[in-house]
């Protein structure tokens, strides 16, 4: 279980420790109580005194709420049949309509040039394009009624979109629905980018806004800083919706590693030998740990109240970083979607990890 963006409540746009229903099924988890609280953060869980902090580049904070389509409209080459992750092959002859059920795919969509035939968002398409466009999940479940409605020529989904009956509702239906899989780091960037955009008949857009992407990625990573002493430093990214008491100290498979990884950082709770998602904080996991900074996504940052709450969360004060007071934070919205707005992510996480005395000071 991972948490993105595209977390059902199961939330960028709600959060909790598991995501979606698989469309196959959700298997039992022992953190289900903070799935049901990650239904909360998007309309729930801000609040408290201290606002985030923003990045140190006022533009890549603006940005962020935005995407940035390749230039010319797109001319799709269809039909085209394709292999959906779930086994069925899949075959696409128009791209009037299309409805993409989370935010990451969504950015994916229009960035490619889509935006116009794009008829509905998930709750997890936060960006300022599709901000007007009907919503068609509750409580981030796919309702199949209201996808149906708009009479979509292509659904767009992944292996975490649920529920199954919505799915299956979909495609009995005759709509073609292409299952694709979610991204886990970095690495998966070019490969869900190459998937849209195969499926909507532009794979040479695709190769642009890939070859984009990560020659932007690169030129970032190529910003950071040296480390004159030989330490990198440890970063822990903390899951937190103060509102519903659900407080989570990320391991290797939470989907933050990679972004830590690529800014030159250690992901301290990785390191300290946490090798799945999440674990609840406790002071001794936040002892091993050791995070000279904390990585948090913006709301869960507000809401346990900004600094002065999140250093009252027990073992947080006695780190480095909570004595320092030293915190990212990356809009809940795109923090881990990974795709074509990933190098604006790594540039806030690098200009906040490398400012001049820290965040949150």
């Amino acid at each position: 279980m991972r948490i993105s963006q595209d977390f059902a409540p199961t939330g960028p746009d709600a959060a909790t420790t598991a995501r979606r229903r698989p469309a196959r099924g959700r298997a039992a988890a022992a953190l289900t109580a903070a799935a049901v609280a990650f239904a909360l953060v998007l309309t729930g869980c801000g609040g408290g005194s201290d606002a985030a902090p923003r990045s140190a580049s006022a533009k890549s904070s603006a940005d962020a709420d935005r995407v940035e389509p390749l230039a010319g409209a797109p001319a799709p080459k269809l039909p085209v049949t394709v292999d959906s992750a779930d086994g069925k092959k899949v075959t696409i002859d128009s791209t009037d309509r299309i409805v993409p059920l989370t935010g990451s795919l969504s950015e994916i969509v229009f960035t490619l040039g889509f935006g116009k035939q794009v008829v509905a968002r998930d709750i997890t398409a936060t960006f300022e394009q599709a901000e007007k466009l009907p919503v068609v999940t509750r409580a981030h479940d796919v309702s199949a009624e209201s996808v149906l409605s708009l009479q979509p020529t292509i659904v767009l989904a992944d292996t975490t979109t649920g529920p199954s009956e919505a799915i299956d509702q979909i495609r009995d239906a005759g709509i073609p629905l292409l299952v694709v899989e979610p991204a886990k780091g970095l690495s998966d960037v070019g490969r869900r980018i190459d998937t849209v955009a195969e499926a909507l008949g532009v794979p040479s857009a695709g190769t642009e806004l890939k070859e984009r992407t990560e020659k932007r990625i690169a030129d970032v990573q190529k910003s950071i800083p040296d480390h004159t002493d030989g330490k990198k430093p440890r970063v822990a990214f903390l899951y937190l919706r103060g509102s519903a008491s659900v407080y989570l100290l990320g391991g290797a498979e939470s989907g933050a590693s990679s972004l830590l990884e690529a800014a030159g950082a250690v992901d301290a709770g990785k390191e300290s030998g946490l090798d799945k998602d999440f674990t609840a904080i406790t002071s001794e996991a936040l002892a091993k740990a050791a995070p000279d900074a904390i990585l948090l996504m913006t709301k869960g940052f507000e809401s346990v109240g900004g600094m002065d709450g999140l250093v009252k969360i027990p073992g947080i004060a006695e780190t480095p970083a909570g004595m320092d007071r030293r915190v990212v934070t990356v809009d809940d919205g795109v923090l881990l979607n990974y795709g074509p707005r990933t190098d604006r992510v790594l540039t806030e996480i690098v200009e906040q990890l490398y400012a001049k005395g820290g965040k949150g000071q």
